[in-house]
């Protein structure tokens, strides 16, 4: 009895588990338990078509094609262009305003299926003609049936989460089938034949009735399909999905690689000077007391002229000076007063002959060349040294305060003319048939410089270079540091791509962005060497006859 008892359990608990798999397995082809893929941007169907001269790529929204022409080589857009369409409607003629994408009224692209389309662009007199193929894919929101995933996962969570009568009921089923067939292998009787199909019923009307409240004889309404949205991402294998409108507003710009000779540059560091025949010192050449001039110093970033009066220096007298100064005003005056008396005495003989005329003029002679020392003597305790400036240009240096002592030889003022300026490099090899060179001075911005020549003497180990800055001068100051390009008579073969290409990656590594679709971007590493100042030779990453992005990469290294 207790075997059959036992038995009759196992054979319930078989067709117990069948009932709790019953709404996981609802239809073939599925497997529920494993991991749901990671949501991504739904986007809108799309096709694109390429040749030497356009790129074309053509959304399907909302019944009307968005269509986004670009030059293939620069990815600029092409304004103004007359678009002929040959549409499963019939030819359509398309224009477009100036910064927006060209439209076209499609209503047969609201329906799911494969479409053959001929773009026919002519620009100032060109044509070019581009095929391609837009799939409309039907909406996969409602299964077969009229079944939804939506609806599956509910049963499964109404189920096991708040039906425990249907539980139940399928335990007492196949308790009920399980007691029914022992029976009937047993006694082969009518009741327990009657037991086994009772059971059966009532074990598979479970599923029927899984939860209250829902009628699952109706078909379950659709479910609307997900919001379509473009949306710049970047893709699992390391590329970036960037839609045509957002590549207009983030401005990318792409150029063909072309390998070619250049010649080698090296890079030296360096900074801003002034030119030596174009700038000043202004030095006090006896230690003084600084004093202002009537319309008082002047001021960092002032515009001076050549002799102008920058500054007064009073001297300081000591009191053995002031002693020795007296003594020597004393015995100049007691001359003056004997030759003043000789002079007069002179002065009344002269017209009776009693003296030469030529003693007459010596002693004139005398008093004025003694009157003349002590006045000297007078000046140098009365007026101070005026400092003037050597050369036209601006104030650089200098914050003189009045009553300040200067030392002998102390810089009181450095003048610079801004429009003659200089920068000093440092090299650790002698530069020898220098071409041309630029200077890096940094927000992109570079100066051309001519070649001055280089020291022959070491300084700190290395070779001071000069150059001259040629062209616009606005915004330099001197001491900016700067990083000079200096071309050689050397050339190596290869590819030059501008500066503004290269990004970090999170590594740390140099890379670029190729433009491999029309709207597909991927990541290049490549090794890198200066070349000059808006370009940087590629020496190994890069091939040649690729799209490179040359401007908007810093944006584009930034979708996630």
């Amino acid at each position: 009895m207790y075997s059959f008892l036992r038995a009759a359990l196992y054979l319930a608990a078989v067709p117990l588990f069948f009932q709790a798999a019953a709404p996981v397995l609802a239809h073939d082809g599925h497997d529920h338990n494993a991991p749901a893929p990671a949501p991504i941007a739904s986007i809108a169907p799309r096709a694109e078509a390429t040749s030497e001269t356009h790129e074309l790529v053509t959304v399907a929204r909302d019944g009307v094609l968005s269509i986004y022409v670009d030059r293939f080589q620069t990815n600029e857009p092409v304004d103004g262009a007359t678009i002929d369409v040959e549409t499963p409607a019939g030819p359509q003629t398309v224009g477009g305003k100036s910064g927006e994408p060209y439209r076209l009224d499609a209503p047969w692209s609201g329906k799911a299926g494969s479409y053959d389309l001929i773009f026919t662009i002519t620009t100032n007199g060109n044509i070019d003609i581009l095929p391609l193929t837009l799939v409309i894919p039907r909406n996969d929101a409602v299964g077969k049936n009229g079944v939804t995933p939506f609806a599956i996962a509910d049963g499964i969570r109404q189920q096991f989460g708040h039906d425990i009568s249907g539980i139940l009921v399928a335990l007492f089923g196949g308790f009920a089938a399980g007691i029914g067939a022992m029976l009937l292998l047993w006694r082969r009787s009518a009741a327990a034949l009657v037991l086994v199909v009772t059971g059966t019923l009532v074990l598979f009307s479970g599923p029927l009735h899984a939860h209250d409240g829902d009628d699952h004889s109706k078909s379950t309404p659709a479910v609307s399909a997900p919001a379509v949205r473009d949306l710049a991402q970047r893709l699992p294998d390391g590329g970036v999905f960037v839609p045509k409108s957002t590549q207009r507003i983030l401005a990318l710009r792409t150029a063909m690689t072309e390998s070619k000779a250049h010649s080698r540059a090296i890079e030296l560091p360096g900074r801003i000077i002034p030119d030596p025949n174009a700038s000043g010192f202004v030095q006090a050449s006896v230690g003084g007391r600084l004093s202002a001039p009537p319309g008082g110093f002047p001021r960092l970033g002032m515009p001076v002229k050549k002799g102008d009066v920058l500054a007064y220096v009073e001297p300081p007298l000591q009191a053995i000076d002031l002693s020795d100064m007296r003594q020597r005003q004393g015995e100049l005056d007691q001359q003056i007063s004997i030759v003043e008396r000789r002079l007069a005495r002179f002065e009344s003989l002269a017209p009776s002959g009693a003296i030469a005329r030529s003693q007459l003029e010596e002693t004139r002679l005398e008093l004025q060349g003694l009157k003349d020392r002590r006045s000297s003597l007078d000046r140098v305790r009365r007026e101070p040294e005026a400092l003037t400036a050597p050369v036209d240009g601006v104030i650089a240096e200098g914050t003189p305060v009045a009553g300040q002592i200067a030392q002998s030889n102390a810089v009181i003022f450095h003048i610079v003319d801004p429009a003659k300026l200089w920068v000093e490099a440092r090299s650790f090899d002698a530069l020898a048939g220098v071409r041309s060179a630029t200077a890096n001075i940094g927000s992109h911005r570079v100066v051309t410089l001519s070649y001055r020549g280089s020291g022959f003497a070491d300084r700190n180990q290395s070779i001071p270079v000069q150059f001259a800055i040629e062209g616009d001068h606005s915004g330099l100051r001197a001491g900016q540091f700067v990083t000079v390009l200096a071309t050689t008579g050397e050339e190596k073969f290869g590819l030059a791509i501008p500066r503004s290409s290269l990004v970090r990656n999170a590594n740390g590594q140099e890379v670029v962005y190729e433009h491999v679709a029309a709207e597909r971007f991927e990541q290049r590493p490549v090794r890198i060497e200066p070349l000059d100042g808006d370009r940087v030779f590629v020496a190994a990453g890069l091939a040649q006859g690729k799209r490179l992005v040359v401007q908007g990469a810093e944006l584009l290294d930034q979708v996630r």
